[in-house]
């Protein structure tokens, strides 16, 4: 399909411009809006439109998209014409008269007709009544909200109501795949039919629902109905920004099933479109370089849709195309940083579309190039002085005595902060052997199980959460908390998962703002949280302040409270305003509102601000990279602690053995049993061998899991070394005696950071 056949599409991600569509042609033989032009197949449709060509913006959208392998390719800039004559320069008598909003016609068959029409065609083979009523139905737009429109005539202009009969929607589609084919292409014709129809000014809102419709259309999972399908999206793509807020909230109500058809058939589109499954299956790039980025712009009105609805329609997984991380995208990474979200499409431009995978690898990548320019600087620097060339200046090197692990590590980062972005190594001052990723893993285990222990103070274990939380302890020098947001940098940079239970926004406030502000005097880790967030920290509190939200009842007189609160410091209550003079201003229940959020903005954010803050300096002084921005704060959870979705087959299939095989009876009896265990103890499973129960990013494999033999009496439990991730298990003679022994094994072990 030649790339100029319909319209262009606006590159910029905001404030994008409807643009008109291709000249009414009607004089040179072309469509005219009054008569239907049918084809007789597909063909013969491309050929004609082929003809149709010319140019149809005053402005240039041209999308490119970086093909892997190959070229980027631009559309050349359309002819800009030197005089133009306005409508308003011209006499009346000149000037075309306002032609009338259309009357849309009656149809008044309902959801229970149809479906006896379908009935009796699937029963004596006469379908000539169910091809009338989708000939009809999909002729035009106008004809679309003739049979789906609530009320033909009535505007519905609001975002809370398409106005569109739902169930007849669905009734409709869900019949139409089973129906001969000449009707199902009959529908791909009207469709071809109502897209190449002249604009005539900004679109309405019926033209909108119309739009709504088709882009439910469940033929569109076949690649034979990929062009017609692609400039049904670049139309979509071309609307205004008030046009697609209306859309984003339509696709609100969706149900759950019908919104994830949506989205997967989009991603499906996008994949193929990557990787055709053969060659000449699709047009060539060359000319369709513009599918994948009107594709990506409606899924992105698709995300914003799930990401306002409370809750989510769909988990934002289920948003990733996983057939991106095949692509170049460190390519598309460095052109989304040339060119930001405008002139060049990239999918970084639209994260939710990248998996962690993907992201993890840009993050990796990027302070990898960062860390081979300062090492390459570092070497010259000493080949310039003739001094002799240490390959250890390749490598952030830690040593530390295990009675003073905090200190000596704090020391240690302190002084090296030059070299966090080098690959870590630890040595452990008095102990023998070389660290090929054990004594690394050792290192950030012992750290974080000392940190977090109650007893340290950095931080307070909630039990009704079971997450840790800032201490509010004022101090001088909070450096401690910069050494546990490095490890947290650190565990990311080397891919090492971390046992450490922070709550939700928490990475909510790490990426406030992601990227390190230049003025020092600039607020960071201050984000907008809300009622639910203290929800998850502390559960008791938040339902007191729902209570006083809902409180029917004289707020000041009965609960007499003000703006002011207290907070215990090291076993010393102290009183904080939240408003100047607040503990002379009631609560009332006008001011309610005020006095929760700004409660809880002085718990989250203010009475920690000093702590927080140098733990958010700590993380970025790793991770500092402009990757950050593409992340969710669920995503940085991710890539700190790994992710809590548990597949033991998977597991099952990568685990190394050594001392057994694995078909070894004790191996056997070991799988069926931990296969067959429920997810809790499959957590406490995988915590007792690896010191986390969640899995890293990468998946199983990047486990390294190991069992090894123990040759021991079978009265003893299995031992775990976690830093090597590895179950050592003594020969265990039945099933019965190798689940009992483990489950008393897996059950009493320590967490990190617990009481």
């Amino acid at each position: 399909m030649n790339e100029d056949t319909f319209y262009s599409v606006s590159q910029e991600g905001k404030g994008r411009e409807m643009l008109p569509p291709i000249l009414n042609a009607s004089a040179s033989g072309g469509f005219d809006r009054g008569t239907k032009q049918q084809f007789p197949n597909f063909s013969s449709f491309i050929s004609t439109v082929n003809r149709r060509r010319e140019v149809v913006s005053s402005r240039n959208f041209s999308a490119q998209l970086v093909i892997p392998n190959g070229k980027p390719v631009r559309e050349l800039p359309p002819i800009r014409q030197k005089h133009r004559i306005s409508i308003d320069t011209l006499p009346p008598e000149v000037k075309a008269p306002v032609p009338p909003e259309p009357i849309i016609p009656l149809r008044t068959k309902t959801v229970k007709e149809f479906q006896e029409d379908i009935e009796k065609a699937m029963s004596s083979g006469d379908w000539k009544s169910v091809h009338d009523f989708y000939v009809t139905t999909f002729d035009s737009f106008l004809e679309l909200n003739a049979a789906f429109k609530k009320d033909p005539n009535a505007p519905f202009n609001t975002i809370e109501d398409p106005g569109i009969n739902t169930r007849f929607v669905n009734a409709v589609y869900d019949a139409l795949l089973n129906t001969p084919q000449d009707i199902q292409k009959s529908v791909l014709k009207g469709i071809i039919n109502s897209l190449l129809r002249e604009w005539k000014g900004p679109r309405t809102k019926d033209d909108l629902r119309a739009y709504f419709i088709l882009l439910q259309n469940p033929q569109y999972t076949s690649t034979s109905t990929y062009v017609i399908y692609a400039h049904l999206l670049r139309q979509m793509a071309s609307l205004a920004e008030a046009d697609h807020h209306f859309l984003v909230h339509w696709f609100k109500k969706l149900s759950q099933r019908r919104f994830k058809q949506l989205v997967d058939r989009l991603l499906q589109f996008i994949s193929l479109r990557l990787f055709p499954a053969k060659p000449d299956e699709l047009p060539s790039m060359v000319k369709c370089a513009w599918w994948i980025p009107s594709a990506t712009r409606v899924l992105s009105l698709l995300n914003a849709a799930n990401t306002i609805s409370n809750p989510p329609l769909i988990p934002f997984t289920d948003f990733y195309n996983s057939s991106l991380d095949h692509i170049d995208i460190m390519e598309d990474y460095q052109t989304w940083q040339c060119y930001g979200n405008s002139q060049r499409f990239s999918f970084c431009q639209f994260p939710f579309i990248l998996s962690i995978g993907a992201k993890k690898m840009v993050i990796q990548r990027d302070s990898e190039q960062q860390m081979i320019s300062l090492a390459r600087q570092s070497l010259v620097d000493k080949v310039s002085r003739r001094q002799r060339v240490d390959m250890n200046l390749l490598f952030l090197n830690i040593k530390v005595r295990r009675l003073q692990l905090v200190r000596d590590s704090l020391d240690e980062l302190s002084r090296k902060r030059a070299d966090l972005k080098k690959k870590l190594k630890v040595t452990f001052v008095g102990e023998a052997g070389l660290d090929m990723g054990g004594l690394t893993k050792e290192w950030f285990l012992l750290l974080i199980r000392q940190i977090f222990h109650t007893d340290y103070g950095m931080f307070t274990y909630l039990k009704d959460s079971h997450y840790h939380w800032f201490s509010n302890w004022k101090c001088d020098n909070y450096s401690e908390f910069r050494l546990v947001g490095t490890l947290m940098g650190l565990a990311v940079y080397n891919s090492i998962t971390l046992d450490i239970k922070f709550p939700p926004c928490c990475y909510k406030k790490l990426l406030s703002p992601p990227i390190v502000p230049c003025d020092q005097n600039t607020p960071v880790g201050i984000a907008a949280l809300t009622l639910n967030d203290l929800q998850q920290i502390m559960p008791e509190l938040a339902h007191g302040l729902e209570e006083l939200l809902a409180y029917e009842g004289n707020v000041e007189e009965d609960f007499y409270s003000t703006f002011q609160v207290y907070q215990e410091e090291l076993g010393v209550i102290k009183s904080y305003n939240l408003r100047p003079g607040g503990d002379k201003i009631p609560v009332t229940n006008q001011n309610r509102k005020e006095y929760v959020q700004l409660y809880i903005d002085f718990l989250l954010n203010k009475s920690i601000y000093n702590q927080f803050a140098a733990f958010y300096y700590g993380f970025h002084s790793v991770c500092a990279s402009n990757a950050l921005m593409l992340l969710r704060p669920e995503e940085v959870e991710m890539l700190v602690c790994g992710s809590p979705d548990l597949d033991m087959s998977a597991l099952q299939k990568v685990t190394q053995y050594e001392g057994y095989s694995k078909s070894d009876p004790t191996i056997r009896f070991f799988w069926d049993v931990v296969l067959g265990f429920p997810l809790d103890l499959q957590k406490k499973l995988l915590h007792f061998a690896t010191g986390s129960d969640r899995v890293p990013v990468g998946g199983m494999v990047d486990l390294n899991f190991k069992i090894a033999k123990n040759d021991v009496s079978t009265d003893w439990l299995p031992v775990s070394h976690t830093c090597f991730n590895q179950i050592c298990l003594p020969p265990y003679k039945s099933k019965k005696e190798l689940k009992q022994k483990l489950t008393i094994a897996i059950s009493n072990t320590e967490g990190f950071g617990l009481e």
